[in-house]
């Protein structure tokens, strides 16, 4: 439901941090000075996000140090929200921020479906078709300021770009940094996002691109804004958008289309609020509100890409105390709102396994990299092949679709709960290791 969760149902088989201290490590250097030193790390974990942070942290709750390299200078502001399930909460309660977080944003009671013209289509109650369901959409920033906050002084450091990858047998894995600093890590977690070095270096292909793109921003009301607490979804031909309460002065909201390519990059946030409200010119006039209400430099336009992990076609996730989690691995399109709550699902299951195997040789570590890989692959290529085919089928044109989608599909057919059971995780509280 990042993009819109409902959508799937029709076919049913940033503003400054809250924080503006992070912690800095004293031997980061400046990417502008050379320092040839190496240094040993037991885990390291490449990238500073939502997977990267989540695994940093599950692994600390379980007594083992690790060393986070986030390439920006800071924690990244970018995106706007997201909207997580319940599978998403039980991850955050196991690793100690589930009720900090749900303090800040709203629980979403609801769905409501309109057509393009502001007809009503169907509404949902979470609690009487889904009850045990919990749904909040949260700001990406808040939820990576959370997790950081969480981790011991001098865990994450920034600056810290990798620029190669080199396999040293027993030794490990030497990162290079684009600083001159090299690292040798017994245990390498990539956590680098879509266009992860770690998982090219480890033999996967590119992302590929699905022919939708996708506007997201946040609209923001100082006096309060004025919806219920559902999400809204807006269906037209090849175009759909939505918008969610985030909080009582934040709203979410996202438009997504087809696309023949994913365009040229552009850059000016005039433009993209302008080709924002240029696509839903003619759809309902509180969508069209928020996206008014809603900063330029807030708004961002990515194309959508996702990748299949065929069994015997792509590579395993791990090579040799190298391991991928995340976007890094399985991207998918957030036709199901399932990105980062499966991000998160991995951190805790890789960090269990692997908290029992770090200290007993490079065989024990491998066994825990090959028991994670295996569990995570029958959970997430699922999910991947599903969020595509989803997407594929709402984003279709072809007008007696649309009519029979909005004539009897919604109105009829569609069931909330099955649809849901993907959201069923359980996981164990991660209990703190006492410091010695």
């Amino acid at each position: 439901m990042d993009i819109t969760m409902a959508s799937s149902l029709v076919f049913q088989t940033p503003p400054p941090p809250r924080n503006q201290m992070f912690r800095k490590i004293p031997r980061v250097a400046s990417p502008l000075v050379s320092c040839a030193s190496t240094s040993s790390e037991a885990v390291v974990v490449v990238g500073g996000g939502i997977a990267g942070l989540a695994v940093s942290l599950a692994l600390h709750r379980l007594g083992v140090s690790s060393l986070v390299l986030e390439q920006g200078r800071t924690l990244r502001a970018g995106g706007t929200s997201l909207t997580l399930f319940k599978n998403g909460w039980r991850v955050l309660d196991s690793l100690g921020v589930g009720d900090e977080l749900r303090q800040d944003f709203l629980p979403i009671q609801g769905m409501v479906m309109k057509s393009d013209d502001g007809r009503e289509l169907r509404s949902f109650s979470f609690d009487k078709e889904a009850p045990g369901q919990e749904v909040r959409a949260v700001e990406r920033r808040v939820l990576l300021e959370t997790l950081a906050n969480k981790l011991p002084p001098g865990t994450i450091s920034y600056s810290s770009k990798v620029q190669s990858v080199k396999a040293q047998e027993k030794e490990g894995t030497l990162l290079e940094l684009e600083d001159g600093r090299e690292i040798l890590a017994k245990t390498v977690i990539g956590c680098d996002g879509v266009n992860s070095p770690i998982a090219k270096w480890m033999g996967f292909s590119e992302a590929k691109f699905v022919g939708h793109c996708a506007f997201r921003g946040m609209a923001i009301y100082p006096d309060g804004q004025p919806f219920e607490s559902s999400v809204n979804y807006i269906y037209g031909r090849g175009l759909r958008a939505g918008f969610v309460p985030v909080s009582p002065s934040k709203v979410y909201w996202f438009i997504c289309f087809n696309s023949n390519s994913p365009g040229q990059r552009n850059t000016d946030p005039s433009l993209l609020k302008k080709e924002a409200l240029d696509l839903v010119r003619d759809f309902p006039s509180d969508l069209i509100d928020t996206i008014r209400n809603t900063e330029e430099e807030i708004i961002i336009k990515t194309p959508l890409v996702d990748r299949w992990l065929w069994p015997g076609l792509t590579p395993p996730a791990y090579r040799n105390g190298v391991v991928l989690v995340g976007d890094a691995w399985h991207p998918m399109t957030p036709n199901l709102g399932q990105g980062a709550c499966c991000a998160l699902e991995d951190s805790v299951v890789l960090a269990t396994k692997l908290s029992g195997s770090i200290g007993k040789g490079q065989d024990a570590v491998n066994q825990a990299l090959r028991e994670y890989t295996n569990e995570r692959w029958t959970r997430v290529f699922p999910l991947t092949v599903r969020a595509n085919l989803v997407g594929s089928l709402v984003q279709w044109d072809n007008p007696l679709v649309c009519a029979l989608r909005n004539g009897v599909l919604i109105p009829k057919i569609v069931r909330l709960g099955p649809f849901l059971e993907h959201t069923n995780f359980e996981c164990d509280l991660l209990e703190p290791v006492a410091s010695s």
